[in-house]
């Protein structure tokens, strides 16, 4: 009974995160169902799939009905991700695992500091940029409402072949090194194509869940998904995403990044490290 109350909160808390910076959640469960429940790494991810489906779907439900997330920019990115990931698997063993770990985790740091220069210069979202002309063809710009400030913000989205990359690298790292890629799909839309942070962390949730879908059926029948571990811990994911994508839509962008912006620099340095072989 007590495990089974652990992993409701577990999942509350990585719901909660997961759908508030669109980075699914798994990075939450992962290391507290190994380091503190002891539980073996294969079920951990296993389980920590099932909480990323669950954190898309109750946020994405949420963000949907406020109009929140871009539903054509996560369609596109999509394919860019999945082409990256199949890649990547197809690679794997072909590249050093370490010198990868090493080149994204310096990417995510790179990209945290952009960030951080954003908030010491108290920079807000940039909305009226020049969109590029397949952004325009795509039909990739939008708008959404703005709780915090209470009006309706219209907003271009441009450099699309640069999001587009950024987003086969993604898929290639998620392929290659079995990791999640919530992180890059944030910094591809928000410091790539100038898409604002909420709409970003949204449209990022949605993806996310349909990349976790397609790898779900492999750990499925690879009985890495236990029912009495994946069950509570979705129950908790899905009541902390609908909490999370309601919170969200009061904070501030710079609030957004300034929670962000930490956990990205653990995870580059995290992956800096393990390509030294070095695991905290």
């Amino acid at each position: 009974m007590n495990s089974i109350l652990i992993l409701l909160i577990v999942g509350i808390l990585a719901g909660v995160i997961g759908s508030l910076l669109g980075l699914g959640g798994g990075m939450i469960v992962t290391p507290i169902l190994t380091m503190m429940m002891g539980l073996d790494i294969k079920y951990a991810i296993g389980a920590s799939v099932i909480s990323v489906i669950a954190t898309s779907s109750g946020a994405s439900i949420a963000y949907l009905k406020d109009d929140m997330l871009n539903l054509r920019v996560a369609m596109f990115l999509e394919i860019a991700t999945t082409v990256g990931a199949i890649s990547g698997a197809l690679l794997a063993g072909v590249f050093s695992a370490s010198v990868l770990y090493v080149l994204f985790g310096v990417l995510l740091a790179y990209s945290a500091i952009n960030m951080v220069f954003k908030l010491v210069k108290n920079q807000k979202d940039v909305v009226n940029i020049a969109n590029d002309n397949l952004s325009t063809k795509l039909k990739l710009n939008g708008s959404y409402y703005d709780k915090t400030t209470n009006e309706q913000i219209d907003y271009s989205v441009t450099h699309v072949p640069g999001g587009f990359l950024m987003m086969i690298g993604a898929g290639l790292a998620s392929g290659l090194l079995g990791i999640g890629s919530g992180a890059f799909k944030v910094i591809a839309m928000d410091s790539i194509m100038k898409m604002p942070l909420k709409p970003s962390s949204a449209t990022s949730n949605l993806m996310m869940g349909v990349t976790a879908a397609a790898s779900a059926t492999v750990y499925f029948f690879s009985g890495a998904i236990k029912p009495e571990i994946a069950a509570p811990l979705a129950i908790g994911v899905l009541v902390g995403a609908t909490i999370g994508s309601r919170i969200m839509q009061h904070l501030s962008s710079r609030v957004i990044r300034m929670i962000f912006v930490p956990i990205i620099i653990f995870m580059g340095v995290q992956m800096i490290l393990k390509g030294f072989g070095i695991n905290i």
